[in-house]
């Protein structure tokens, strides 16, 4: 049975074009770092992190990996951020291993690295990117150190990327994700499923818009119409892990559908006061420390700390999800299968390796998600009133003009690359 989701309205939603609704800047970043959303991740959340690292009772509870080399390659020097005074990169990963789950039988116990999410934070800290890499992506998957001690494994030319985990854990997706993107990945953390469904109860549930009814048997979600409904527990995880509820019953659909919950839930955490409420913090620190595994760069106060520094600054709407530039493989060894986009992917990590902002081409959310038609829309900034002339007949000594403003390039357009930011609002599409 699952979990009691209020249907907060039930809106029919236009056919004519809108207008794509951001929110206003918030200045309440300070204390966002980690957490860990649904089948995928969200760009950490401070606060979170920090309760769960300094609060004694729950240390014990915390599963810490060391992310070594691949055999051959040099030690792994883990910097900390604080050294760096700048930016950052955490690989954020969702494990399917449930017991119990309806498609256990045909994982056959196998546990998957199902959600692979990379969060840039750039130098400048004034803005971040999240890449989801679909998890049926087939890849190059270098040799991994075995984590029991036993022979690593052999390098492989053309894997999913989802089997990763199984080869060697934790540190074998990041050393397939650094061989994938040329990036440097000294943090890195994974939760469970179920570890998912608790985290969307500790805070509060999370709002999300879908434009028609979606059912999908598979996962058991059940949402009967269209509108906004609020999502805790397993209908949270229900939602994140639905593939063919949402799209076209694809991964990338799923990919698109998980940037609507994870836009939602960072502004949630933004503007709900929930890094402020103890009652949510104490439960999501309980459900961080009990339910993921964190490389050990990561399980340090001083690491938490300049972590939430770095982010304090960072305008909601520079916060970017995106997906990896794919298509649907057509040949071998990507039938099936998904085959990533050679040019389009080089464009998005070279603006990432350059800390260089872009903006998404508009609507281009993802075939698992558009565009909210009830979106809010920003307060302009309202016309400076105008001065009354003097009474007195004398005049006024002349008032030096201040300079014109500069004129700052917006962010050039990406092409080819699906996602959103976390001001914009979107809604999931029922399949």
């Amino acid at each position: 049975m699952s979990e009691p989701i209020r249907d907060r309205t039930i809106r029919s939603l236009p056919t004519a074009p809108v207008r794509h609704g951001r929110l206003k800047r918030s200045r309440a970043w300070s204390t966002i770092l980690a957490v860990l959303g649904g089948a995928m991740a969200v760009v950490l959340v401070s606060g979170v992190s920090v309760a769960a690292i300094t609060v004694a009772q729950f240390n014990a509870n915390i599963d810490v990996v060391d992310l070594v080399a691949a055999e051959g390659e040099e030690p792994r020097v883990i910097p900390t951020v604080g050294e760096w005074e700048g930016g950052f990169n955490v690989l954020l990963v969702g494990i399917d291993n449930e017991p119990g789950q309806s498609d256990g039988g045909a994982r056959r116990g196998a546990t998957l690295n199902d959600v692979n999410i990379l969060v840039h934070v750039a130098e400048d800290q004034q803005s971040a990117v999240a890449v989801s890499i679909p998890r049926d992506m087939v890849i190059p998957i270098p040799s991994c150190p075995d984590p029991e001690g036993g022979r690593p494994s052999g390098a492989m030319s053309a894997q999913p990327i989802n089997v990763a985990w199984s080869y060697g854990g934790l540190n074998c997706v990041v050393l397939a994700v650094e061989n994938l993107t040329g990036l440097s990945i000294p943090y890195a953390g994974a939760i469970s499923f179920g570890g998912v469904a608790q985290l969307s109860t500790a805070v509060g549930g999370v709002d999300v818009c879908v434009d028609g009814p979606i059912k999908d048997r598979y996962t058991g979600l059940d949402l009967p119409a269209a509108g906004t409904y609020t999502l805790v527990g397993r209908t949270a995880l229900a939602f994140l892990r639905t593939r063919y509820g949402v799209g076209d019953g694809s991964d990338l659909g799923r990919i698109s559908n998980q940037q609507v919950y994870l836009s939602s839930l960072m502004r949630k955490v933004q503007n709900e006061g929930v890094l402020t409420d103890f009652t949510k913090l104490y439960g999501m620190a309980q459900v961080a420390t009990s339910s993921m595994q964190l490389s050990s760069s990561l399980v340090s106060l001083d690491t938490m700390v300049s972590m939430a520094q770095a982010l304090r600054n960072v305008p909601i709407e520079n916060i970017v999800f995106v997906q990896y530039p794919t298509r649907y493989g057509t040949a071998e060894p990507f039938l099936g299968k998904v085959q990533p986009l050679a040019r389009q992917s080089e464009a998005l990590f070279e603006r990432i390796r350059n800390d260089e902002r872009f903006a998404l081409e508009e609507g281009n959310t993802g075939v698992g998600s558009t565009l909210d038609p009830n979106a809010p829309v920003a307060e302009p900034t309202p016309e400076p009133e105008p001065t009354t002339p003097p009474k007195t007949g004398k005049v006024e000594p002349e008032v030096e003009p201040s300079l014109p403003p500069i004129e700052v390039a917006p962010p050039a357009v990406l092409e080819g690359v699906q996602g959103q930011t976390a001001a914009d609002y979107t809604c999931s599409v029922a399949n």
